[in-house]
């Protein structure tokens, strides 16, 4: 792999594939117009601050690994090896969501009705994950171009015809489903219950420090690097905030579903125009964008992971990486985790209620990742102030403990709130919904350091077919 194959449009295509995506603006919709509120505090208490300290650490540690390069270097090598280890697994729970997502997308262009049968769920999911996976193995450069031509097909152009839709509904008279109002835009803040979905809103706005993982290979990562972000940072938020409040005005709150809600309000916009031939074809456009999404993250972790095998906190299989130098060991195994997973499909009462507690699962092991990753800004600028980062957040160390500590807040309460169940949508069993989030969190805590554990002195020797 050269350096230098990233322009700033394609690392900023590659963030909006990897946060800007259509999948979360259901789940937000629920709150109904309060959703804006959330959707603006969100960005001020952990999207810019997420944004801003992956930016600053990027352009001073430009090396292969993102998040496990900066803990490494602020904590040593066993945090930062459980930084990217959250980073790895927050993803491969999050896959199956993401392709349960997709899926839907297939079904409404083949037979709506698909989108709740779990076999076809299920293998339509399998196909796409090996596929994508597959795409990835052709190097970075195919996948940075599968990203930025899907995020304009897939993203751009949808959300742009359902925010204009949106407006046009608005504007010709039909019936709202929420209460626009200075009352209604600010939230129900007396029961904690209330707020759990507020996870969802924070975990739409995740993912901006995965692009960290290709700095080294962006045209002058330290110039381009936060002009990236920058461009990124502002499409995400004005798509968020416009497209959610599209959905919410044409679908009931009751009736909107977590993983075709966004097609739903396709569906209700198209057949008011006498339109019903179009809902296919915008299935296909969200689709395209949904695969973009899962291309980017597909790559991202892994090849952080890669890194922590290179330095030998993995055995040596895993470090493997094929002629493009793409980490070929690590994708195999994780297509290969992933497909178990998408099992789930097959045997799960309720595609809405699982897919909840997946997002929940997920949440709470990435907000561990980010409190670690904020932590690492604080002590890198106090441990390593001699680098040199191009980009530097403004104001000296009392600027960066105001950004990180926001985000450290922002994450901790959050991961509090998380472990309630939210009363919008039903969970089952409150005892069994906390207890499930305690243990799965607490196990894939354990995990890397009982990897550790066993590690063997072999795991430092290098491979002597290993790529260079």
């Amino acid at each position: 792999m050269k350096k230098g194959t990233l322009t700033v449009f394609m690392l900023a295509m590659i963030n909006v594939a990897a946060v800007g995506s259509l999948r979360s603006w259901p789940s937000i919709a629920e709150y109904g117009f309060s959703a804006i509120f959330f959707l603006i505090f969100a960005a001020l208490i952990f999207f810019i601050p997420v944004s801003l300290v992956s930016a600053e650490l990027a352009t001073g540690w430009p090396m292969l690994g993102g998040i496990y390069a900066w803990v490494k270097e602020a904590f040593g090598h066993r945090t930062g090896f459980l930084a990217i280890w959250l980073l790895w697994m927050e993803n491969v729970i999050y896959y199956p969501a993401l392709l349960s997502f997709i899926a839907a997308m297939v079904a409404y262009i083949i037979d709506p009705t698909f989108q709740a049968h779990g076999p076809f769920i299920f293998f339509v999911s399998l196909v796409i994950f090996w596929l994508a996976t597959i795409c990835n193995l052709l190097g970075m450069r195919v996948s940075a171009w599968i990203s930025s031509l899907g995020v304009i097909c897939g993203n751009f152009l949808p959300a742009a015809i359902i925010i204009l839709l949106g407006i046009l509904w608005v504007v010709s008279g039909r019936p709202i489903q929420i209460n626009i109002s200075l009352d209604t835009f600010f939230p129900d803040m007396s029961s904690i219950y209330q707020l759990v979905l507020f996870s969802a809103v924070l975990l739409s706005y995740a993912g901006m420090e995965m692009s960290s993982v290709h700095a080294k290979d962006v045209i002058h990562p330290q110039k381009n690097y936060p002009k990236a972000i920058l461009i990124s940072g502002l499409l995400i938020i004005g798509l968020a905030i416009s497209g959610v409040l599209s959905v919410a005005v044409v679908v009931p709150q009751h009736e909107i579903s977590l993983t075709a809600g966004i097609m739903q309000a396709f569906t209700y916009f198209m057949q008011a125009q006498s339109l019903d031939f179009l809902i296919p074809v915008m299935a296909f456009l969200i689709f395209i964008g949904a695969v973009a999404g899962l291309n980017t993250w597909i790559l991202g972790p892994t090849k952080g992971l890669l890194a922590a095998a290179q330095t030998g906190d993995l055995p040596p299989l895993f470090r493997k990486v094929n002629r493009n130098g793409m980490p070929l060991s690590l994708l195999i195994t994780q297509a290969c985790v992933v497909s178990v997973l998408l099992l789930l499909f097959i045997f799960m009462p309720s595609i809405n209620s699982a897919y909840w507690l997946i997002s929940a699962l997920i949440t709470e092991v990435y907000l561990i990742m980010y409190m670690i990753m904020f932590l690492a800004a604080i002590k890198l600028r106090y441990k390593r102030p001699e680098v040199k980062r191009l980009f530097k957040i403004p104001g000296g160390m009392i600027g960066m403990w105001i950004v990180a500590g926001l985000g450290i807040i922002s994450s901790l309460g959050t991961f509090i709130i998380g472990f309630f169940p939210p009363t919008q949508i039903p969970t089952g069993n409150s005892l069994f919904y906390i207890s499930f989030l305690l243990i799965c969190v607490a196990v894939i805590c354990l995990l890397p350091y009982l990897i550790l554990l066993f590690k063997k002195p072999s795991w430092n020797k290098r491979l002597e077919h290993e790529t260079e």
